[in-house]
């Protein structure tokens, strides 16, 4: 006897939630009130959103660009356009001008979707971005204009249009979604997700010992859906026909927390800083919110500390949950969980959160390791230190257009992570390989600023390291000396960053010195710079209000 050989395609799952529980919402924050609609409007349009694109002409394959908040109608998106075969390109709304004609290019995207809002982020674009034929504007009611020539209003480009979409039988690793990470020196890397990594990585995510999503479940979306996919949370909700909340661009606290009281909201994902955030609103109005129904926080793109960990605990019976990952695993790695092993079921609360504060357990179907400089693999003690290698299903092993042998060996992702492995198998980052800044979950490359801002030509050297900021988790840091005779102008530096940088990208604190120090192989001593700023303790403005 032998079993079906039926390929992994996201179209088989997608749409699973709505048949079996049709009137379950989905809510979306607005700016008066909110935007409802059933888990069965949502995969109806999603079906006529794939038909509006066929009509355009797009094709299996085609890459599809969002530039949106987390809403219904991205979440229409997410399920339309991997089910008709296209690829959904998520844009992010928070990389620069420069970076986003780069990759909009590289990607070739032919459609834009664009909430109206992001509308004047993309004005600076249009003539230089000839891949794009069709601008898609999602309206809710607050205005906001276009120049681009050829666009169309979103509920025009899908009216009367079939609510049954067929869809295509295509091979498994056909791709389905894209997106670029910024966590790299040069240009973002492209990478591409494909119908069968997505769909492992969907039904692992809802595993009882990963994040335990169910059917059960209303989801607070707060991690923007172009980061890695929303985490794939989009995906597994719609799956199992959860119930779905999602923010729009009402990204603050007590937006949250009402959402969360009055959708009886179970779970929530999102970065540290959030969760600092809502903590602060917490403790600000200590009874003006009903946590009761809220029974885990998923938290990931940085570490979280543990005294706020434990807070949530021990104030509300809140488990967080702490995950590990980056847009080359699809994203989720590792988990870390209060009680995570049939043997933890006793130990101590102590115990308990020195367990969640690893990045945790690799997710079942995952192999990681760690390797010294000449790729032997190390011991699993909790002492030996090396380079974090990890492979699986929904693993890139390479990147899209875009060869980079560094990140690859012999079957391993290079994560560009330094990390111990203890005797329970729990991974524990130690440092980055590369010295990446990570601010508010989104990733700074200290390499490229420095090399701008020594193209200054009053610029003779330039460092930029990370220091640690109490919301942000790291911000930059740049230590310059000049040219004999030239004259320092800190907003010179930072208006020349600011010509092919965001503004959240900006040094916070650009400091003159006559001498950066270097390590004996003659590059920038980072250890000692940071040890110096901490020493020092220079206050940082927050440039990322």
């Amino acid at each position: 006897m032998t079993m079906q050989r039926t390929p992994l395609l996201m179209s088989r799952i997608l749409g699973r939630g709505a048949v079996l529980d049709p009137e379950v919402e989905v809510v979306t924050q607005q700016a008066e009130g909110s935007h409802r609609q059933s888990l069965q409007q949502t995969w109806n349009r999603a079906n006529q959103v794939a038909h509006a694109l066929k009509t355009h002409g797009i094709e299996v394959g085609d890459r599809i660009g969002s530039f949106m908040w987390n809403n219904y109608r991205h979440l229409e998106l997410y399920q339309g356009v991997p089910s008709m075969g296209a690829v959904l390109h998520t844009l992010n709304i928070r990389l620069s001008p420069t970076d986003l004609e780069y990759i909009i290019n590289h990607a070739g995207d032919r459609v834009i979707f664009a909430d109206e809002d992001l509308l004047p982020l993309l004005e600076p674009l249009w003539g230089k971005i000839p891949c794009v034929e069709l601008l898609v504007i999602c309206r809710h009611g607050e205005g906001g204009e276009s120049s681009f020539e050829n666009q169309v209003d979103y509920e025009d480009f899908i009216r009367d249009q079939p609510t049954a979409f067929d869809w295509p039988e295509i091979d498994e690793n056909a791709p389905m979604g894209l997106c670029y990470t910024s966590g790299t020196t040069g240009k973002p890397k492209g990478v591409m997700y494909t119908n069968r990594s997505t769909y492992l990585h969907t039904l692992t995510e809802s595993l009882t010992d990963s994040i335990g999503l169910s059917s059960l479940d209303s989801l607070l979306g707060i991690v923007p859906m172009f980061h890695a996919m929303g985490w794939g949370l989009p995906f597994a909700a719609s799956m199992l026909g959860c119930k779905q909340v999602m923010p729009h661009r009402f990204m603050i606290p007590d937006v949250f927390l009402k959402l969360m009281v009055a959708e009886e909201v179970t779970i929530s994902a999102g970065v540290p800083t959030i969760w600092q955030g809502v903590r602060a609103a917490l403790d600000a109005n200590p009874d003006q919110y009903d946590l009761s129904k809220l029974g885990r926080l998923t938290c990931g793109g940085s570490a979280p500390p543990v005294e706020m960990m434990r807070w949530y605990w021990e104030s509300h019976q809140i488990e967080m949950i702490q995950g590990w990952g980056m847009t080359e695993t699809n994203p989720l790695g590792t988990l870390s969980r209060k009680v995570a092993k049939r043997s933890h079921v006793n130990v101590s609360e102590d115990q308990q959160f020195e367990n969640i504060a690893k990045a945790g357990l690799a997710m079942p179907g995952l192999e990681i390791e760690i390797f010294d400089e000449n790729w032997h693999a190390l011991p699993h003690d909790g002492e030996a230190v090396g380079e974090l290698c990890i492979r699986g299903p929904w693993i890139a092993s390479e990147y899209f257009n875009d060869p980079q042998p560094d990140k690859f060996h012999d079957g391993w992702l290079v994560t560009g992570d330094v990390a111990k492995i203890d005797p329970e198998q729990y991974i524990i980052i130690s440092d980055r390989s590369k010295d990446l800044i990570k601010s508010g979950g989104e990733w700074i490359s200290s390499v490229d600023l420095e090399n701008h801002i020594v193209a200054m030509p009053d610029v003779a050297q330039a460092a930029v390291v990370a220091q640690p900021h109490p919301k942000w988790d790291e911000r930059p840091v740049a230590l310059v000396i000049m040219n004999e005779g030239a004259e320092f102008d800190q907003q010179a530096i930072l208006d020349h960053c600011g010509t092919i940088f965001a503004k959240w990208q900006l040094p916070d604190e650009v400091v003159l010195t006559d001498k950066i120090p270097l390590t004996s192989t003659g590059k920038i001593d980072k250890k000692t710079i940071r040890a110096r700023l901490d020493d020092e303790g220079y206050k940082l403005p927050d440039l990322r209000t």
